[in-house]
């Protein structure tokens, strides 16, 4: 089974396409993380977990998620994270859980995609043009990627090293506590209260209050908010006014993210 946490879609059509060519079925852990379901998930075949990365690492409530639900029948875990570039120490945090499950890990494969964070100073939204190439080159690699995991084949991908570890261990933490506040977000007049945004977060971080969205408290960032609002009403004060949005699905065809 092909389990994935998706924001503004990259995960999700990667997760989808590998389970298309495994002949296996695809489990999107956004209902379940937001109810907080730690029920068994069992799957004859071997778990696929298609993770984005966030600030180095996966996005610490899915990593969280992952420790506490009850993965059954087959004993093989592949992962798959999807990035704007680097991956940290995604696969060391996926080895550990793996592990601590009595589970074998089989290795993991990392796709490079477009970014979904127009709230960053430090990292600008692509232009359309890198923004296809990343896609096609994901694309490419799908195949290849999927025949190992129906082989029963492992996965390889570069080694986490001790410096890595030491860095971004204890700076995950201190990012998520303080570089996330949700009071920076916003709609515009073209907000229609639809409440899509508050149905995607995964933390349950915003409520509708007077037909209008509300933050709370702080959240992963994961844009999900952001990207997926059907009239681009949602910006983030000072930073995200003049970036572009992004989502897959203006990329591409809907055939291939179902």
């Amino acid at each position: 089974m092909v389990l994935y946490f998706s924001a503004t879609g990259n995960t999700a059509f990667i997760a989808k396409q590998i389970a298309k060519r495994i002949g296996d079925e695809t489990l999107n852990l956004l209902p379940r993380i937001q109810r907080q379901d730690f029920s068994e998930i069992r799957s004859e075949k071997p778990f696929v977990i298609c993770a984005p990365v966030h600030v180095c690492e996966m996005p610490r409530f899915l990593a969280k998620y992952l420790k506490e639900v009850t993965l059954s029948g087959n004993r093989k875990v592949y992962f798959i994270f999807t990035s704007g570039g680097y991956t940290g120490i995604s696969a060391s945090l996926a080895k550990g859980i793996v592990r601590k499950k009595r589970m074998i890990y089989m290795g993991r494969s990392e796709f490079r995609m477009p970014r979904n964070y127009p709230v960053s100073r430090l990292y600008p939204m692509l232009p359309d043009e890198e923004v296809k190439a990343r896609l096609l080159k994901a694309a490419h690699k799908i195949p290849k990627t999927a025949a190992k995991i129906r082989n029963g084949k492992r996965l390889g991908g570069r080694p986490v090293t001790l410096l890595e570890k030491l860095i971004t261990l204890p700076f995950n933490p201190l990012w998520e506590k303080y570089m996330q506040p949700t009071q920076p977000f916003y709609t515009t007049d073209r907000c229609i209260g639809c409440g899509k945004c508050a149905r995607l977060c995964p933390l349950n971080k915003i409520t509708m209050e007077d037909g209008r969205p509300r933050w709370e408290g702080s959240c992963a960032h994961c844009m999900a908010c952001l990207g997926n609002c059907p009239f681009d009403a949602i910006e983030y004060r000072g930073r995200s006014e003049k970036q572009s949005k992004y989502r897959i699905d203006k990329y591409v065809k809907k055939k291939y993210l179902i």
